[in-house]
């Protein structure tokens, strides 16, 4: 389970991020997110509900004192086994900005349970008794200040202040003389109200130890297959303004064996869409090089390579649907089944502009004929594709489906002859309409993961468009 700070000190950022490279300071993010106010409260709720159910049951140290008791004189006590079981907040609220982050919860209740003892001496005999007690603190007050700065591509968490006031305890002994209560009041109600404030000060002060050394130690990238991963480096330090969060990761892909892929790509200017957010808790926005990057990837890889053959059914796929066509080959090959190379020949370019997502891709499709267990070429085809893209979040995934807008295409090569390109058209149609978008589809829906904690999900997400750059605007869920 996630360290119960971890939510808010990333502010949904990521659990992972990327290869291991040492990061330059001019290494721009192309992964953007921000929490507004209403996800920052969201954040707050769970990080305190996390917080209370990690810290309880706290143990605090044992108290001892010597009393002056009227008529009898002086008595030794000792408080032991002193236990805060229980916590309730009514109250807390989050400032962000300079210098940092201020969580303050007030208005809370703690619950304690203690054993007690006393012993003192007669001139005669020692009598001494023991039993339990239960404790009230009420309007208590927490609050801590943290800052974030970016190092080496993590995040360091700091914290520059931290206390805790208790206002008021009640305390209820179980068994003893009258006199016991009004002496224990007395001397250890001071001493109750010091310890919880100073357990619950040092508590936090451990746990923001802890959570740093969580934060160093998280390896950097997103595994999305055996071939890819994405680079989740934090680029800059997190921006703290009253009315948001935004933190920025490097968002390229890479190959899992440190493939160098290129630099030289311009994020542009920044993105006005965080404005239309405030409604919705987090916005995630993802430059037009998050794609060109992984479509450069998985070409590098090999990936983008098909093969169509008879098994798919395709009355295309026979010389015979080729006989004006490609006139040739008919009459070399008459009535062969054929096989179709379909390769990449450079990534696709993917371009974001206000009205959707453009993609264009460059394909040779080589035709083979099948003669026996011979796979001969005999031609080759070059097409540039022109499709839309519809991007939808499914779960905590990004994917979407092409839609074939037009295309055009040329003969790159011919072992047989000429090809009536024209007339090739609508067989070239039917192949990207019912064999290449389905294929390309299919792969798209599987969708990469976006950089969220684990145990929390985007709800009813909104998709916004600008010049190069996409963004949801989503409400989150915690499972």
């Amino acid at each position: 389970m996630a360290h119960p700070l971890f939510f808010l000190a990333v502010c949904l950022v990521l659990a992972p991020a990327a290869a291991a490279h040492d990061l330059q300071s001019n290494e721009e993010g192309y992964i953007s997110l921000l929490l507004s106010n209403k996800g920052v409260d969201f954040a707050k709720d769970v990080l305190i509900n996390k917080a209370v159910s990690t810290i309880i049951p706290l143990q605090l140290p044992d108290i001892e004192k010597s009393v002056k008791i009227p008529l009898i004189g002086k008595v030794h006590m000792i408080l032991s086994n002193i236990t805060i079981y229980s916590v309730n907040i009514s109250s807390s609220y989050v400032e962000t900005g300079n210098p940092g982050l201020v969580l303050v919860a007030s208005g809370a209740t703690a619950s304690l349970s203690m054993k007690w003892a006393y012993s003192y001496s007669t001139w005669l005999i020692v009598i001494s008794d023991s039993g339990d007690a239960s404790v009230q603190v009420k309007g208590m007050e927490v609050g801590l200040t943290v800052a974030f700065k970016e190092q080496g591509g993590t995040l360091e968490l700091s914290l520059l202040d931290c206390g805790c006031h208790v206002q008021d305890i009640t305390i209820k002994l179980n068994g003893g003389a009258s006199w016991l209560y009004q002496g224990i009041v007395d001397a250890f109600q001071g001493s109750i109200g010091s310890a919880v404030e100073n357990a619950i000060s040092k508590k936090i002060k451990e746990e923001i130890v802890k959570l740093d050394s969580l934060l160093q130690s998280l390896p950097k990238q997103i595994p999305i297959d055996h071939v890819a991963v994405l680079n989740a480096t934090f680029v800059d330090s997190p921006v703290l303004s009253n009315s948001f969060i935004e933190l920025h990761i490097n968002g390229l892909f890479t190959a899992t064996d440190d493939f160098a892929v290129p630099r030289n790509y311009d994020r542009g200017k920044k993105s006005s869409l965080f404005n239309n957010c405030p409604a919705k808790m987090i916005g995630i926005s993802l430059h037009e090089d998050v794609f060109n990057t992984a479509g450069l990837v998985y070409l590098n890889a090999g990936c983008m390579h098909w093969i169509v053959d008879n098994s798919l059914n395709h009355s295309f796929l026979n010389t015979a649907a080729w006989k004006y066509v490609y006139p040739q080959l008919y009459l070399q090959y008459p009535n062969h089944d054929m096989s179709l190379n379909i390769s990449a020949t450079s990534s696709p370019a993917v371009k974001i502009a206000k009205n959707g997502i453009n993609v264009t891709i460059y394909l040779d499709v080589t035709v083979n004929v099948l003669d026996g267990s011979k796979v001969i070429p005999v031609a080759c085809i070059s097409l540039e594709i022109y499709a839309s893209c519809s991007p939808q979040i499914l779960w905590n995934k990004i994917a979407g489906t092409l839609k074939l807008k037009s295309f055009t295409m040329s003969l790159k090569w011919s072992e047989i002859g000429n090809v009536h390109l024209d007339l090739l058209q609508p067989v070239i149609f039917a192949l990207l309409e019912t064999v290449f978008i389905p294929y390309v589809n299919l792969h798209l829906m599987r969708g990469f993961p976006l950089p969220l904690i684990r145990g929390f999900s985007l709800q009813n997400a909104e998709i916004l468009y600008t010049e190069s750059k996409i963004m949801t605007c989503s409400n989150l869920l915690y499972a």
